[in-house]
């Protein structure tokens, strides 16, 4: 099995606002993040990086199986979704880790949670592994979703700036 360039590059392309992110979240997570109230069911702070690597990669290939087998507005508006989903991905780790603004966070997230919801939908008549490929990755925002708004209703008090 070949990978074409535009399998690689799709699969690839979430990676990159990952990593941007995950160097924002380590600058805070020992001086600001360890400082919060958080939830005690909350995952491991090592559990993390080889969650988003694997969500990333599942993805970033179901885009790929949208575009190699899509055609026309079908095709279209599920992309959009995925960009407009992955833009949102994006957004939510400067907001609650570089800004700390813990209720917008929560807002953008549900915003997001939807989002996926809807990039699902939309892949499903054109490639049910993409769609399926995208499962996991609503419910790691699902969960993450929660875990944001315990962590903004249990500090919405203090100053976590």
């Amino acid at each position: 099995m070949s990978f074409s360039k535009e399998a690689l590059g799709l699969t690839i392309l979430p990676h990159v606002g990952g990593i941007i992110g995950g160097l924002i979240t380590r600058k805070n997570v020992k001086q600001w993040y360890e400082t919060l109230d958080r939830p005690s069911w909350r995952p491991p702070n090592w559990a993390f990086g080889p969650v988003w690597t694997s969500l990333y990669t599942m993805m970033g290939y179901a885009s790929y199986l949208i575009y190699r087998d899509g055609f026309g507005e079908t095709r279209d508006r599920a992309l959009v979704l995925y960009g407009s989903q992955l833009a949102l991905n994006w957004l939510w780790t400067p907001i609650f880790f570089h800004y700390h603004k813990l209720g917008l966070a929560f807002g953008e997230i549900l915003l997001l949670l939807a989002n996926i919801g809807l990039c699902i939908n939309a892949f499903y008549p054109i490639n049910r592994t993409a769609a399926y490929l995208m499962i996991p990755y609503f419910g790691w925002v699902s969960l993450a979703t929660t875990l944001t708004y315990s962590i903004w209703q249990r500090n919405k008090n203090k100053r976590t700036d």
